[in-house]
């Protein structure tokens, strides 16, 4: 029940998102979608993708050694998409 509560508040965030920025320039909507990847989507997903591995493998460690890995790694992925947006310049169409 919890992996499916996460699932679709990932999913109504996502779509949030999306819902938001899609009338505004290119460089907001990279912006929007890097800050909601470091603060939403990387919390949720590396929540989601640990437990699951934790439930097949039936291993709580597993879990938290995953998170480990997947929470910076998720952060610098948003991170990077943040700093395109700021940083690059974008055509005017």
């Amino acid at each position: 029940m919890a992996i499916a509560v996460a699932f679709i508040l990932l999913v109504v965030i996502m779509a949030l998102v999306y819902y938001f920025s899609r009338n505004k320039s290119k460089k907001w909507k990279v912006i929007a979608w890097g800050i909601t990847t470091m603060l939403a989507i990387t919390p949720l997903l590396s929540w989601l993708i640990s437990i699951t591995v934790a439930i097949i493998v039936q291993d709580g460690w597993a879990a938290v050694g995953l998170m480990m890995i997947l929470l910076p790694l998720f952060f610098v992925i948003g991170l990077i998409i943040l700093l395109v947006g700021i940083f690059k310049k974008f055509e005017i169409a």
